[in-house]
């Protein structure tokens, strides 16, 4: 279980593995990441990713997709509304994510991506992969829009 978020009064918390200080990118320049949990309703477990997914810090969004498969969380919606860069190590994560997932019968889905994050997810046709619309019935469903 991740520690102190059933207990907590706020509604996200940080992972504890997540605290750590900035990682220097492939650009040489310090890079702020950070993921949070937060609380789910309905089975489906939610992280908000925030600053630049990439080679430096895809450790930390593969660590908390492993840390949530191993206490059972089969369905897992990943905000990106705050993620500002994306790479192929980002990418490589999200699919990695869904790999594990479908291997229990779930998924991984993305949603909120905008600007250089949303052309990249377009460019691979993840778009049409790991898109999620609320309004869908069954997000399992991997048709191209």
């Amino acid at each position: 279980m991740i520690a102190g978020y059933r207990d907590c009064p706020v509604p996200c918390v940080y992972l504890p593995h997540c605290k750590r200080p900035p990682a220097v990118g492939a650009r040489g320049n310090t890079v702020t990441f950070t993921v949070t949990y937060a609380p789910h309703d309905g089975g489906t477990a939610r992280l908000r990713l925030a600053g630049e997914l990439d080679m430096s810090t895809a450790p930390e969004l593969n660590a908390a997709i492993d840390r949530l498969a191993a206490e059972g969380a089969r369905q897992l919606l990943i905000d990106l509304s705050e993620l500002t860069f994306c790479d192929s190590t980002g990418i490589a994560a999200f699919v990695r994510g869904d790999n594990l997932a479908a291997a229990d019968g779930g998924w991984l889905r993305v949603t909120g991506a905008t600007g250089r994050v949303h052309r990249v997810l377009q460019v691979t046709g993840l778009v049409g992969v790991l898109s999620y619309d609320p309004d869908t019935a069954d997000p399992t469903s991997r048709s191209l829009p």
